[in-house]
């Protein structure tokens, strides 16, 4: 196989699937997983897809997150319910939390439920297009690692803290669907950059000096820079109060990433589901987001664009696009680092 070929979705989600399994990953939960990251893959947000896979092995490693994920209730006021996570797998508890808020939302027409004591959870936007599939517009808030600087700092004192709103759309997806780092960019994408060898905007980052860089190396030992300035650093903050604060979890320097191996995470979100169907005819609903979505579509093209997109369209055509050619292309150390794990679990590549 060369560093071009495409990988088969089906055969990649198997692959990773497998590795969870042989570290005691119960097969539903390992699939899910799996299936997380190859779909982000798919959408083109590469920075979040099996890139992710190693780093999520080695902290099941050192138990740092646990191989069965198992939430215990701890307040529950109807439409709110509180789950600790008890340091289980992110994407299993945010299921968990999706599961929980839309059977809320169809009983109280909203429902939230907040996860303390998680773990990285992927791509934002996979729980909330499934929530929007679910006829539930959704919002999807985490903290992160410290990543950012608070605005005119220069040491790193609050994450990234992405957040994600879904809705449900008549559309090829499903869905409409917005997920934003409140960073310049995802963190992800400057390990990406650095997977690739590729140097970075001098947009994104600073080094650990506080000067502004373009190697990523340097920019993953240093801060990187708010998106829209001040604003993104205010949205950040209080992501931090929704996803860990309220839920009782880690905020700002005491939440640990994936990128550590042996510590907790204490990672905090929050999921608030919105049932279209008790706010109204969802028929009418639905011919108001495709009016929206035909007045984007419509409007005249400013110099040096050739289409404009509604939020999520650029994910549903990468998607689309990749499972017509046949798969994914991965980074050339992305496979290199999949191939270190498949020897170091005896798990056979299918591709």
């Amino acid at each position: 196989m060369t560093d071009e070929t495409r990988i088969e979705p089906d055969a990649l989600t198997e692959f990773a699937a497998a590795v969870l399994r042989s570290h005691d990953v119960p097969e539903a939960d390992s699939r899910l997983v799996a299936d997380s990251l190859v779909q982000s893959d798919l959408w083109g947000h590469q920075s979040h897809g099996v890139l992710r896979l190693p780093w999520y092995v080695a902290r099941l490693r050192t138990g740092a997150m646990t191989a069965v994920t198992a939430p215990e209730v701890v307040a529950d006021a109807g439409a709110l319910q509180i789950l600790d996570g008890r340091d289980g797998i992110g994407q299993v508890l945010t299921e968990t939390a999706r599961k929980s808020a839309i059977e809320r939302a169809r009983r109280y027409g909203i429902g939230m439920v907040g996860v303390r004591n998680s773990n990285h959870f992927g791509t934002a936007m996979y729980y909330t297009r499934r929530a929007a599939l679910d006829g539930c517009a959704s919002i999807l808030t985490t903290n992160a690692s410290p990543a950012m600087a608070p605005w005119g700092g220069r040491e790193k004192r609050l994450g990234t803290n992405p957040w994600s709103i879904g809705a449900p759309a008549p559309t090829p997806g499903g869905a409409v669907v917005v997920d934003i780092a409140n960073t310049a960019v995802a963190r992800g994408k400057i390990y990406l950059a650095r997977n690739r060898g590729e140097s970075i905007p001098d947009t994104w980052a600073m080094n650990a000096d506080g000067r502004i860089t373009t190697d990523a190396s340097e920019a993953i030992d240093g801060v990187i820079l708010p998106m829209a300035g001040h604003k993104g650093y205010a949205i950040t903050f209080m992501m931090d109060i929704l996803s860990g604060a309220l839920t009782g979890s880690n905020t700002g320097t005491a939440v640990t990433g994936p990128y550590v191996s042996d510590r907790p995470s204490g990672a905090g979100h929050m999921f608030i589901a919105i049932d279209v169907a008790s706010a109204g005819k969802t028929e009418q609903y639905l011919e108001a987001v495709q009016g929206l979505i035909d007045e984007v579509h419509s409007t005249p093209l400013a110099e040096g664009s050739d289409r404009i997109y509604y939020p999520g369209e650029v994910e549903d055509n990468a998607a689309a696009s990749n499972l017509a050619d046949g798969g994914v292309v991965l980074a050339e150390q992305t496979l290199a680092d999949i191939r270190a794990l498949a020897t170091e679990t005896g798990t056979s590549l299918p591709f």
